[in-house]
């Protein structure tokens, strides 16, 4: 299993010795406590590494598609929650994703916006993506650590 034996003030008799150089089982010895709990605690930080979830911020659904000079940009209403420039964001069409990365440009009105919330309308441009359909819809999420 690739685990670690670990003893404490012994030492392995001659039958373990023997299996252990046969499996090339790492067993480490301590007579000091103190060094067995400061080891296995430097080892279990390193291997317990943080989980992360995924938390959905927003849907939007793909109305109209706008060409701008930098390209073409989906005319949107959000459905539900917030979309925010530069979050994280995938393309899904008939419940495929398409694309994923970030949220490069969102507009109301002809200006910039941070965000926008549910019920309202705005232009949203993706990282490298300009394929739009009328249909397709915008999700936006962020990694979470988990508790």
């Amino acid at each position: 299993s690739g685990a670690i034996i670990i003893g404490f003030n012994s030492r392995p008799d001659v039958g373990a010795r023997e299996l252990q150089e046969i499996t090339g089982v790492d067993i480490r010895y301590y007579s000091i406590i103190y060094q067995l709990l400061e080891d296995l605690e430097k080892a279990v930080t390193g291997l317990l590494e943080p989980e992360y979830v995924e938390v959905v911020d927003g849907h939007a659904e793909v109305r109209q598609v706008f060409r701008t000079r930098a390209g073409r940009i989906a005319g949107c209403y959000i459905l539900d929650g917030t979309l925010t420039r530069n979050s994280t964001a995938r393309v899904i069409r008939q419940g495929e994703v398409v694309h994923s990365s970030r949220i490069s440009s969102l507009r109301r009105f002809q200006e910039d916006a941070r965000e926008v919330n549910a019920g309202y309308e705005c232009g949203i441009g993706v990282d490298g993506f300009e394929t739009w359909q009328e249909g397709d819809v915008i999700e936006g999420f962020h990694s979470q650590r988990k508790s």
